[in-house]
């Protein structure tokens, strides 16, 4: 289990991957590193403009295992067809949680069916 605490100052940058301005995928990145969960691709300079993460991502994730949520877990997320974002599961008081940053709110740790309601579908992978 990890201290979500940790995390909340983080400042929203799109296409940042170095604490503390990161964007969802750089929190992604981190939050796995925490957890002592093998490394993924860095995709410098890959954001969500052009669709980026969803041609980048969607390529990605072919290649892993589909599960169900978990810690460490990484949660992809769909409006329509593309990826728009993506978060973190953790264990927060023995439920689990998606850890995420945006623009708009910051850093957040909802719970996982609270989560999912935002998206057409939310998609695990580890």
């Amino acid at each position: 289990m990890i201290d979500v605490n940790r995390y909340l100052g983080a400042q929203y940058v799109e296409g940042g991957r170095v604490w503390p301005q990161i964007d969802c995928y750089g929190l992604v990145l981190l939050v796995r590193r925490d957890l002592g969960l093998p490394d993924w691709p860095e995709w410098g300079g890959v954001t969500k403009k052009d669709d980026g993460l969803h041609n980048v991502g969607t390529e990605f994730v072919r290649k892993l295992e589909r599960c169900e949520p978990q810690p460490g877990a990484v949660a992809c997320c769909y409006a329509g067809g593309l990826m728009i974002h993506v978060a973190v599961v953790v264990e927060c008081d023995g439920l689990l949680h998606s850890l995420e940053i945006n623009a708009r709110r910051g850093t957040t740790c909802l719970p996982l069916r609270r989560f999912e309601r935002r998206f057409v579908r939310v998609e695990y992978y580890r």
